[in-house]
């Protein structure tokens, strides 16, 4: 799964993207379109979880659950036909899961802004009605072919005419993003390979200034309203800050946290937000060699989880040993959790839930 992270030009996109994957891989200027390919990055997904698991059982490594990033040039007013490379930077947005919008909420004279003027409201927008105007074009382009598909009565190709049909009027007469159009399971299917931009979930980023980093300024209230009304979540970050802790060695980290009133970098709320976003959760696997989150899709089943281990631990599955971290801080250790009783064996229907520790039995 892989998050873009876009925004307007000289919001901070790169600076936060270097900050996150603890790299300088994107270059960061003060002007437009410095980054013209996108960066590709995996930033790891803090989770006490493992730290609290690794008192019981001590492994001789740690392995947490990780996300890939995306960071994709600016976009402008106009991308949707052509301007800022707008076509180029809108493809690279098509091939993510999800979007981190970065807005700048910050003053600061000497860093220019495209618009002439600091407005996130404004900001976030402009790229929501280029996002919108290209699923337009998307949609308007498919439906010819889709609709002369549906004349041969093909079920599939019936459902993604209709598809397209009711995304392109919730387009243009609601003048909404796709995300608040609820779409039958089968239409969802029928045009995902279009890559639709504003299906996907968002995160709103708000880069802050050092004199605001909880983010409570009036900046930043602007977008938290903004995005109470279509459901979406705010996370406030000063990236630069975020970007000087990350270059520090990790023994000097809390105490430049502790000065600033951080207890944790705020990249570390960030990146939950974000695998929350995607609809993702862990599941742990915990012995000597290593205990390790892997990550799945919420609401998947005992076999899936399996398989992102190994394919053939989906294909020759046999049952679940699941436990919860409760048991282990109860009975301090498997063995006892076993003696216990509280082992629970679980077949191929069982849903996996946030959390679960487990041993997968298998036969190829």
């Amino acid at each position: 799964m892989k998050a873009g992270i876009v925004g307007l030009p000289n919001v901070g996109k790169s600076t936060l993207f270097n900050a996150l994957t603890s790299s300088k891989a994107a270059q960061s200027a003060n002007y437009p379109f410095c980054t013209i390919e996108p960066n590709e990055g995996v930033v790891s997904v803090p989770d006490d979880r493992l730290r609290r698991i690794c008192q019981y059982i001590v492994p001789k490594k740690t392995v947490p659950a990780a996300l890939k990033l995306l960071d994709i040039a600016g976009i402008v007013k106009g991308a949707s036909e052509g301007l800022g490379l707008g076509n180029k930077f809108l493809s690279h947005i098509r091939e993510v899961d999800a979007i981190l919008q970065v807005v700048r909420c910050f003053e600061d004279s000497d860093i220019v802004h495209v618009s002439g003027a600091v407005n996130p409201v404004s900001d976030i927008e402009v790229i929501e009605i280029e996002l919108m105007l290209a699923d337009i074009q998307t949609l308007e382009n498919a439906l010819p072919r889709a609709e002369r598909a549906a004349k041969g009565g093909e079920k599939e190709a019936v459902i993604r005419a209709e598809a397209i049909r009711k995304c392109l009027a919730h387009l243009t007469t609601t003048e909404q993003p796709l995300r608040k159009l609820t779409l039958e399971e089968p239409e969802e299917k029928a045009i995902s390979s279009f890559g639709l931009m504003t299906a996907k979930p968002i995160l709103y980023v708000a880069n802050v200034d050092e004199n605001d980093i909880t983010g409570e300024g009036p900046l930043v209230q602007q977008v938290r309203e903004f995005a109470a009304r279509s459901g979406a979540s705010v996370v406030p970050i000063c990236a630069k800050l975020e970007s000087e802790i990350a270059e520090l060695e990790e023994a000097d980290r809390a105490e430049m946290l502790d000065s600033v009133g951080l207890h944790e970098p705020a990249l570390a709320t960030l990146a939950r937000e974000a695998y929350r976003v995607l609809g993702l959760q862990s599941y742990f696997t915990a012995g000597e060699k290593e205990v390790r989150a892997w990550t799945i899709p919420i609401n998947a089943t005992a076999p899936q989880a399996a398989g992102v281990i190994h394919t053939d631990f989906e294909r020759g599955f046999i049952r679940a040993e699941v436990y919860t971290l409760d048991d282990l801080e109860t009975y301090k250790s498997e063995k006892e959790i076993r003696q216990a009783g509280k082992l629970r064996v679980e077949g191929k229907s069982y849903v996996m839930k946030d959390g679960d520790i487990c041993h997968f039995l298998f036969n190829v």
